[in-house]
């Protein structure tokens, strides 16, 4: 098989502490650590965990963060295709609390790859089995549709209405506000949509409710479930898998990376299928 990924990437430091500060309240770290994470690229290496190899489109900014992306995504398996931006790499700020759940701070415009770039390699993804798209522009999910298969977050629903393009699975989290939405809303409509609800599993349209994967070992890092949830429904699809089956090992891949620290310790593997 041959998989893609198109999505961003954000440098990201992260803080264990035993809760998230309030207002006016000082806090004091229990580990720290930094990596290439953001939506896309945990998603493509849990591709590259699960198959071996897969594809990023990207954009990376003109710095040393970009370059350490490229450099620890490509040491993932990932084929990285990224676009150069003239600003520095999008950064975020990540607390890890003392139940694993993870807060978020951006810092920075989202870089996002364009498929209108004409050094990215659009043309591979007509030979891709599938691909799943996390960002990126109008001309960008319309190159992702090429693909056999087309997986499509619902954080993009803007993009999603305009590109006017036939998703063939929607997957969003039930619990975030920017991920829900009227499905009249677009057209074509998508062929299914799976929504998540964490511990409760979830529910996919045609279909019904799915049960969650309980986590192999102690919880964690909440950091990148929703993310490898979609990777390993993509992989699925594309080997074949009936949507059953999709959902199965998608919920184990959500699951799993609750286990690790950061963004791929606890990342599914092709041994583990």
């Amino acid at each position: 098989m041959k998989l893609a990924v198109v999505g961003h990437v954000e440098w990201v430091e992260f803080v264990r502490v035993d809760h998230v500060p309030e207002a006016g309240e000082i806090v004091s770290a229990l580990e720290t650590w930094e990596e290439a994470a953001g939506g896309g690229a945990v998603a493509a290496v849990q591709l590259a965990n699960l198959h071996g190899s897969a594809l990023l489109f990207t954009s990376l900014g003109a710095d040393e963060h970009g370059q350490r992306a490229r450099e620890q995504l490509t040491a993932h398996g990932v084929t990285v295709h990224a676009g150069a931006a003239s600003e520095p790499q999008r950064r975020a700020f990540t607390y890890v609390d003392g139940d694993g759940e993870r807060t978020i701070t951006v810092l920075g415009r989202k870089l996002v790859p364009s498929g209108h770039d004409g050094a990215l390699p659009w043309e591979e993804l007509a030979r891709c089995d599938a691909a799943f798209f996390v960002s990126g522009d109008i001309a960008a999910l319309r190159a992702a549709r090429r693909a056999r298969v087309l997986v499509a977050t619902a954080r993009e629903l803007a993009t999603l209405r305009r590109a006017g393009v036939e998703v063939d699975v929607l997957v969003g989290s039930g619990g975030d506000a920017s991920e829900r939405f009227d499905l009249g809303t677009l057209e074509p409509p998508p062929g299914a949509v799976v929504t998540t609800a964490g511990p409760l599993g979830g529910w996919v349209r045609p279909g019904g409710p799915f049960r969650a994967a309980p986590p192999p070992g102690p919880v964690e890092d909440a950091y990148g479930c929703g993310d490898c949830f979609a990777a390993g429904l993509t992989y699925a699809l594309a080997d074949g898998r009936s949507m059953e089956e999709a959902l199965a090992l998608a919920a184990r891949c959500g699951a799993a990376v609750l286990t690790g620290r950061g963004a791929y310790a606890g990342q599914l593997t092709a041994a583990s299928v």
